[in-house]
């Protein structure tokens, strides 16, 4: 069955399609990963996205159980330039193309990726509409008209749980199955803005007693737990639209020891009295190089994010950068030493992606111990 991208400023691309039948609009973008499809199609941060992956043979170890961030599929659509039927590996559960039908999600294959991401670098990331079904193109103009994008959007409470939880699953090694489960050292309330599982086990794997609660609860109510830190996680869109989150962290900020990732770092910014910006085609990948100001060591480094913060803007002398992206020299994470709060715009928690950011669970534990 045929399958079609059409990008808002009329760029059509025809390919094949795998997954399920259908339309679907969101914001089209690119990451450069070579594995880790099912963690990136699981992630809440690209909720309404819909994603292409650069390098060219997709699929070919299949999905299984263990490998999903979330319980859900967040992602509009899913590009790739050969989608693999017949997945060869010891832990595979269901090939891509079956992965993607039964949780609804329209794939095209067969298009050239190469052409698509060199368009959207140049062009910038945009709002697209795939099809599986509908074929004129009049009519999914029309439909792609209607669809109003991220930026201004609050699309947080869109994935956020509902009620707390609690969290008790540790990281678990694939080979031998051992799951690390220390003692719990550490009462940590972590505010889902769109939070990774992977980060959640990391948390429980260092000691930490999680709690996870949904994006709008506030300052009174996270610090009427007694928590000994606060986690503030990863999510989808614009953060400036994210106005309760910012109120929420300005709330804590040097009353209890603050770690922020991805949104969570804009959120963190914002609070501090930064602002933040839209990136022409954002930074999404397994392989981004990013500076540890202190130690001046690289880091290779996960990420997902459309939007950055502004560094310039935090006029707040008592912040400093802590990390630099070395491809564009934007703002990768900062710290309060005196607020007791510090955050990254990349993934230490990886799923996918290398660990050599991972120290940081540490540096949060070290914090609290402090406190």
């Amino acid at each position: 069955m045929k399958a079609i991208l059409l990008l808002e400023d009329g760029t059509v691309f025809e390919g094949t399609s795998f997954g399920a039948a259908g339309v679907s609009c969101g914001e089209v973008v690119f990451n450069t990963s070579m594995t880790g499809y099912q963690e990136i199609l699981t992630d809440p941060s690209y909720n309404e996205q819909i994603i292409t992956m650069t390098y060219p043979l997709i699929g070919n170890y299949g999905t299984n159980d263990d490998d999903r961030e979330s319980d859900n599929v967040f992602a509009r659509g899913f590009i790739v330039k050969e989608n693999c039927d017949y997945p060869s590996n010891w832990r595979s559960g269901a090939s891509l193309g079956d992965y993607l039908k039964k949780n609804n999600i329209v794939g095209l294959e067969g298009i050239d990726t190469r052409k698509l991401v060199r368009h959207i670098r140049e062009k910038g990331a945009m709002r697209g509409i795939i099809s599986s079904t509908e074929k004129r193109k009049a009519k999914l103009n029309e439909m792609l008209a209607e669809y109003p994008g991220l930026v201004g959007r609050d699309i947080v409470k869109d994935v956020t749980t509902k009620k707390a939880y609690k969290w008790n699953k540790g990281v678990v090694d694939a080979i031998t199955g051992e799951e690390s489960l220390p003692k719990k050292k550490f009462k940590v309330i972590a505010v889902d803005f769109g939070v990774k599982q992977n980060i959640l086990r990391l948390l429980r794997s260092n000691g930490c007693d999680v709690t996870v609660v949904p994006a709008k609860t506030t300052a009174a109510n996270i610090l009427k737990r007694k928590p000994d830190g606060v986690f503030l996680s990863n999510g989808p869109g614009d953060p400036e639209p994210v106005t309760y989150a910012a109120k929420t962290v300005k709330g804590l900020l040097g009353k209890v020891p603050i770690f922020g990732i991805c949104l969570g770092h804009q959120i963190l910014s914002i609070a501090m009295g930064g602002e933040t910006y839209k990136l022409k085609f954002g930074h999404r990948g397994a392989n981004h190089p990013v500076k540890n100001m202190a130690t001046k060591a690289v880091e290779i480094t996960s990420q997902n994010h459309g939007f950055c913060v502004d560094l310039d803007s935090i006029k707040n002398a008592k912040v400093e950068l802590t990390h630099l992206n070395l491809n564009d020299k934007t703002a990768e994470g900062i710290r309060s030493k005196k607020l007791k709060a510090f955050s990254v715009q990349h993934h230490p928690e990886a799923s996918p992606g290398p660990h050599d950011s991972s120290y940081l669970f540490k540096e949060f534990t070290k914090l609290m111990t402090k406190k």
